[in-house]
């Protein structure tokens, strides 16, 4: 990892974990792309604050169905194009989900990965009976299966996603 100006470039070599805890800790906060660039808390701040207004202000919850349910918090770490097919998306998430919270039944236009970093959480795929996820667990989500997450635990929960979707398309789409 070589730190030219505001970008950091990342060597082959090194693992994603390296590479994350390196510019975290060297930068503080970033964007990931194919190289890091820092992005100053001001303009993050402001970022944060323009798009919960623009939230208040879009209508009615029932409206917004293409968000997470907003007792549910995701962290993106990493959005980079495929470098093999550019019309997809690669895209590393936590996701916290507290006691008692849960997602709707929903499809990816994508594959899926999901590891169970603390906590436990009721993975249920429509039509199949539900699956207890613990920490340390992962499950494969084949493209456009539909499933839910819940929180049935009196504790929080943290997950890892990572998804590989399709550029163009809401990477989440609710389902009855």
């Amino acid at each position: 990892m070589r730190i030219k100006g505001n970008t950091i470039l990342v060597t082959r070599g090194q693992t994603m974990g390296a590479k994350l805890e390196k510019a975290f800790r060297h930068l503080g906060s970033m964007k990931w792309c194919h190289r890091v660039r820092v992005v100053p808390m001001p303009i993050l701040t402001l970022a944060v604050l323009i798009a919960s207004f623009a939230t208040l202000i879009a209508g009615p919850a029932e409206l917004q169905a293409k968000e997470p349910p907003k007792n549910i918090v995701i962290t993106p770490y990493i959005t980079s194009p495929l470098e093999s097919d550019p019309s997809r998306v690669v895209r590393l998430t936590t996701v916290l989900v507290p006691a008692g919270g849960a997602t709707p039944f929903h499809r990816h236009p994508g594959d899926q990965w999901e590891m169970v970093q603390e906590g436990e959480i009721t993975y249920t795929v429509k039509g199949e009976r539900p699956k207890v996820l613990k920490a340390g667990d992962a499950v494969y989500i084949p493209r456009g299966t539909v499933h839910r997450n819940q929180n049935l635990s009196g504790q929080p929960v943290r997950t890892v996603e990572l998804m590989i979707v399709d550029k163009d398309k809401p990477h989440t789409e609710p389902v009855n």
